[in-house]
């Protein structure tokens, strides 16, 4: 069989099988495993096997995703969160629909220190939802801002996203970074924008808190300096070149340490706990990442890649229609797929494609996260959807959630259309760093 055809009835069968439960990482493995020795031999398929699997495991390039992965989940465990909510809670919460903004504002900020938006949706629902709740706001709206705030969680860096498509695109994870910060900045007011005209139109939505005094809100914004620090050495180091995402992620994850014993919230329990959820979740990534590229070699040498990307290349259409489509196509797959799967499927195929029709790869990837971000809060999946869910419990209904999501989807759709015609909005600030 001409192995193009081997490929693409691989593709067909990958999606079987995660359809059919499949773990992800196993399905990879599989598919790129029988396949590639199907279209040429056994030999080469066992060779890319060991090849791949010994590379992932021992590059000093990927322990970037462990070390991030351990700041996050230390940040959890010394409650930064906590903070940055009565911060947030303190300043915006005596407006309408203040809480919900308040929980926006957290959730990006805790972004900056998690980058999982899973994780960071639900820290921030465990401490926003009851105090939305006790003051009476529509659970459409208390609900759906946890949701969307969580998403930035793959935007604002840093972003295991991120760090997945640099790794399979072969680009500068520190720009990446770069790329995402204003936009991610971007993203959260509109947020809040959306949020107050829901309030406008509806004052019942999100009645008005109680006020502080400044001196209130000076003693809350003070306690959220360790957020401020971490955000400022991590990611200004990248920026000032002082760090490359390797040692800034080291830094990040011994700074968080050293905060929580200083301020001595981190107990030993805590920490033990940071450690075995870190590591659990850097080998659900190791595997899943060694299988996607043991597939990626298997996209390419049966020609999959390249076919699709000269077929989609040479329609006779403009390149803002083809990259409309690959959008579209994203937003499809977001409603059946989580954000993992979907980059590691896709960024393999859709990105020769995007090379060839000449758009900058470091926008393109920030591109690829926000309708991926759109992928994790739209039915019947909507992964961080069903994590509130659990939060709420029988409280709301998971159409109440969803319904609550539309103004912010349409809210998304407009920031990716911005980022479409003002490419420079992701690309200002990696082109002013001082080192890669």
């Amino acid at each position: 069989m001409d192995p193009l055809w081997i490929g693409f009835i691989g593709v067909i069968l990958l999606f079987v099988l995660i359809f059919s439960g499949m773990p992800l990482g196993l399905a990879f493995v599989l598919i790129g495993t029988i396949g590639y020795g199907l279209a040429f031999n056994w030999a080469g398929a066992m060779s890319v096997v060991r090849t791949v699997a010994y590379t992932t495991f021992s590059d000093y390039g990927f322990i970037v995703i462990p070390l991030f992965i351990l700041m996050g989940t230390l940040a959890y465990a010394t409650r930064l969160s906590e903070d940055l909510y009565d911060s947030a809670h303190k300043v915006f919460g005596r407006l309408r629909g203040g809480l919900a903004m308040a929980t926006v504002v957290a959730s990006a900020g805790f972004a900056a220190i998690c980058g999982a938006s899973v994780a960071s949706a639900a820290t921030m629902g465990k401490v926003a939802y009851p105090e939305m709740r006790r003051y009476n706001y529509d659970p459409r709206l208390s609900t759906a801002c946890i949701a969307v705030g969580g998403t930035i969680g793959i935007l604002i860096p840093p972003s295991m996203i991120f760090i997945i498509y640099g790794i399979i695109s072969e680009q500068s994870i520190g720009k990446l970074y770069m790329a995402g910060f204003i936009p991610g900045i971007f993203q959260t007011l509109v947020f809040m924008g959306t949020i107050y005209i829901i309030c406008r139109i509806n004052p019942k939505m999100g009645p008005e808190g109680p006020s502080t005094t400044f001196k209130e809100k000076a003693t809350a914004l003070s306690r959220a300096w360790p957020v401020l620090l971490l955000f400022l050495i991590v990611l200004g180091g990248i920026y000032l070149g002082w760090f490359s995402a390797n040692e800034a992620a080291g830094a990040g994850a011994f700074l968080v340490f050293f905060l929580g014993l200083v301020m001595r919230r981190l107990s030993w329990k805590g920490f033990k706990d940071a450690l075995t959820d870190a590591s659990k979740t850097t080998a659900m990534i190791f595997i899943i990442l060694t299988g996607a590229l043991i597939f990626g070699y298997f996209l390419t040498i049966t020609g999959v890649s390249t076919t699709i990307a000269d077929t989609m290349g040479n329609l006779p259409v403009s390149r803002w229609v083809i990259f409309a489509i690959i959008i579209l196509f994203y937003l499809a797959l977001g409603c059946v797929m989580d954000s993992m799967s979907m980059v590691l499927i896709t960024v393999p195929i859709f990105y020769p494609l995007t090379q060839q029709l000449g758009f900058d790869p470091i926008w393109f990837g920030v591109i690829i996260v926000m309708v991926v971000e759109m992928g994790l809060i739209t039915p019947p999946v909507g992964m961080v959807v069903f994590v509130i869910k659990g939060i709420v419990s029988e409280d709301v209904p998971m159409f109440t959630i969803f319904r609550g999501l539309v103004p912010f989807l349409l809210a998304d759709i407009f920031i990716v259309i911005m980022l479409a015609v003002f490419p420079q909005i992701a690309l200002f600030l990696p082109s002013t760093m001082m080192g890669g």
